[in-house]
């Protein structure tokens, strides 16, 4: 599309669509049918229609439960197309979720150009790719955002928020709004990182877990073990910030570095740097094979997602 730079609406968004309905689309579907939004759905593979209707059955009861859904879905707000075509026009949001192909993705940004308004928001959930990189491939660059979901994207309510150099800021500041409206906790970056915020984090400890288990420290089983008793727990009431600032006592944060600052740098110089030798995956793939027993990969998410139920239920409430 060639027309002017974004200007911004005044008209809620009532219209989206989801390009890729894998885990990730599927969920994104789901939450925005369960807040009433009219939902195109598009997705070239076969059979795509069929499982994003039985995922969103699937999805469904956790959300009735949280509060955050009633009854069954209305599929009568679910369009779907195998490609962006002119179904596109009455759209305001779109949220990306395809495979984490740079090329694939600016390609995909650029064709959905051709057919949606000169205000419709491009969103993608990319997880390690930069919105800067995507945007350039677009005739409106400020319109391009990263919305990046945790997952279970149906249930956990992150949402990662960041532009390019070329993002109107008025974009940011209405997706951050749409994105609280249907129930989640956007987070907005003030510059575009890869990984965004949690997946850093996420990367961090992940490093040193194997770390631990390349020294022979400990196995994987008691990694996890350290990490779902201990820390865990407490991340789910706090974040790391706070966390110390709790730890610094009546002194708070101020306390906790002028006493024990030091004691954190020694520390961060002694993590570890492992390199993910083919003898360590194995030892990683033998270890965790071992802590998951007889349980399938799907018997395990299905265990995860009621224990994620019970503490969105607990913090939360029913209002999500």
């Amino acid at each position: 599309m060639t027309e002017a730079p974004h200007s911004k609406p005044t008209s809620p968004i009532e219209t989206v669509a989801v390009i890729g309905t894998g885990l990730i689309g599927a969920g994104w579907a789901t939450v925005f049918l369960a807040n009433g939004l009219d939902v195109l759905a598009i997705d070239p593979a076969p059979g795509a229609r069929d499982r994003l209707c039985e995922t969103v059955r699937a999805m469904w009861p956790a959300l009735v439960e949280l509060g955050r859904a009633t009854g069954e879905p209305d599929f009568g707000c679910l369009r779907f197309a195998e490609a962006p075509g002119p179904d596109l026009a009455d759209v305001q949001l779109v949220q990306e979720n395809a495979p984490e192909q740079l090329e694939l993705k600016r390609a995909l940004f650029a064709g959905i150009e051709r057919f949606v308004s000169p205000e419709t928001i491009l969103a993608s959930s990319t997880s390690a790719l930069l919105i800067g990189d995507i945007q350039t491939a677009c005739a409106i660059p400020g319109r391009c955002i990263a919305a990046h979901p945790f997952n279970p994207p149906h249930l956990l309510p992150l949402v990662e928020v960041s532009g390019g150099a070329l993002t109107d800021p008025e974009v940011l500041d209405r997706a951050m709004a749409f994105y609280a409206l249907v129930g989640k906790s956007p987070v907005l970056l003030k510059k575009e990182i890869q990984g965004h915020i949690a997946g850093r984090l996420g990367a961090a400890l992940y490093r040193e877990a194997v770390h631990l288990v390349a020294e022979g420290i400990a196995t994987v089983e008691d990694i996890d073990a350290a990490v779902r008793n201990g820390p865990g727990l407490r991340w789910a009431t706090n974040g790391p910030h706070m966390i110390y600032h709790l730890g610094g006592g009546e002194g708070g944060i101020r306390h906790y570095l002028d006493h024990l600052g030091d004691s954190q740098q020694r520390r961060w110089d002694d993590l570890g740097t492992p390199e993910l030798t083919a003898k360590l995956r194995e030892t990683l793939i033998a270890g965790t094979l071992a802590e998951a027993g007889k349980a399938s990969v799907a018997e395990l998410c299905d265990a995860r997602d009621r224990k994620l139920i019970q503490l969105l239920a607990a913090f939360h409430g029913k209002s999500g």
